[in-house]
């Protein structure tokens, strides 16, 4: 297969392009998918908690699904001026800020007396957190062109399943081990185990991580330079296609319709991600899943499938330069499947299935849909864009657990909670198929 990347003159010793991003990506992969796994883990490990939660301190589905909301509300409010302060402090440093400031929050939540405190502390680690993921996917467009990024995004993603698979069977290890232990109740040192390797991981990315090739010895001058210009020629691509270039901070991108239309699509995104992240044990548990390790391992399921469903779809995706109908046909089948379970809820067999396929293809539209931005926007955009875009897909993510919470306790059951997050899922892929051509995403095999 011909290297998609951008020529440039070749010096006195050519430039192998594919070692080249080999070597980046060993070197600052596996540091930010092991930080990624983390960011899910602290995020949703209440979903394995709530039976602790329920039990000790009383909170049935409507203040959980509410905890889940405000969460998502700190994480709005606060992901565009992370992403601002990370143009002035640059990435390194403002991933080490997040990461240590969320994994304070996490132990902090160990000491949640009432719905009150519960909130608090999640709006808190929401207001921590913000700005990360954008914060990554921007640093990932600092190191690999274009061509390149979807492949890279998609192995950053793997975090979220794999966050998924670790989570469920460490936290529900951790509660079925060492609850009373030391007087602490189960889900107590749950919120205390898991907060300390955010804390430590902060220090690996200060110590490990670099903003820019140029600032790293462990690439040649040749390197560097093959490196950059492929980053330039990006730019100037898109700066001609469409004239993003000009697009500067968060008024442009607030201007720009383009921000909007992905912004929306992110909603069905972020709705699907609820699904799977958050509700996932709830529905295995109503499915007739009680005991707490069980859960935990019926839950990681799901998550397998995604992980290798996101690195096939993402690498044809890069391999074709194809963006929209691979987010657009994940997203249709994760709808299907959604709807699915509210039909199978009682089936712990069907349900567990059911919940593969709709973490499969939700994974696998959102490595490809998250890949979308940085081919749109501008260098000088990126980084705020892409935090707009994933702030408004934050609302749904803010309004949809309380929704479900709010319908099961109403209901009994999440059904017609599943049901209407499908026709969401279904509204973001007609947004996707119609407000955004193939044209504007031009890119050079």
């Amino acid at each position: 297969m011909a290297d998609p990347s951008p020529a440039i003159e070749q010096s006195a010793a050519p430039v192998d392009r594919q070692a080249t991003y080999r070597a980046i990506a060993l070197r600052i992969m596996p540091l930010l998918v092991i930080c990624y796994i983390v960011s899910f883990i602290d995020r949703t490990n209440i979903g394995i908690a709530q039976e602790g939660l329920e039990r000790d301190l009383g909170f049935g589905p409507a203040v959980y699904g509410l905890g889940v909301t405000v969460f998502f509300v700190g994480f709005i409010l606060f992901e565009v001026p992370s992403n601002a302060l990370m143009a002035r402090i640059g990435a390194r440093k403002s991933l080490v800020r997040i990461m240590a400031s969320w994994g304070a929050v996490t132990v902090a939540t160990m000491f949640v007396q009432d719905e009150y405190t519960f909130y608090v502390a999640r709006f808190l680690l929401g207001v921590a957190e913000a700005g990360f993921f954008p914060g990554a996917l921007f640093y990932l467009s600092r190191w690999f062109p274009s061509a390149r990024r979807t492949r890279m995004t998609a192995i950053f993603f793997i975090g979220v399943p794999v966050s998924g698979i670790v989570g469920s069977v460490i936290s529900g290890g951790i509660m079925h081990s060492l609850g009373g232990v030391a007087g602490l109740a189960d889900w107590q040192w749950l919120f205390l185990v898991e907060g300390i390797p955010p804390i430590l991981l902060a220090l690996a990315v200060l110590c490990w991580l670099a903003d820019e090739p140029e600032q790293v010895r462990w690439l040649t001058p040749a390197q560097k330079a093959a490196v950059r210009a492929d980053l330039d020629a990006d730019q100037r691509l898109k700066g001609g296609a469409g004239g993003t270039a000009t697009h500067i901070g968060l008024r442009a991108a607030l201007s720009d319709p383009k921000v909007w239309i992905l912004g929306v699509c992110a909603c069905g995104a972020y709705t699907l991600a609820n699904a799977v992240s958050f509700w996932a044990p709830r529905i295995i548990a109503d499915a007739g899943v009680g005991d707490v390790l069980n859960l935990g391992l019926f839950s990681a399921v799901p998550p397998l499938a995604g992980i290798v469903a996101m690195l096939i779809v993402g690498r044809h995706s890069d391999r074709t330069l194809e963006r929209r109908w691979h987010a657009a046909t994940a997203w249709i089948v994760a709808a299907l499947a959604m709807f699915a379970i509210s039909l199978f809820h009682g089936n712990v067999l069907a349900v567990v299935v059911l919940l593969a396929v709709l973490a499969a293809a939700h994974y696998s539209g959102l490595t490809v849909f998250y890949s979308i931005p940085s081919i749109y926007l501008s260098d000088r955009a990126a980084a705020t864009g892409i935090a707009v875009v994933t702030s408004m897909g934050s609302f749904a993510a803010a309004a949809s657990p309380s929704l479900l919470g709010f319908i099961q306790s109403a209901t009994g059951s999440l059904g017609l909670g599943l049901q209407i997050s499908s026709g969401m899922v279904l509204i973001a892929v007609v947004v996707l198929l119609v407000g955004v051509r193939a044209g504007d995403l031009k890119e050079k095999k």
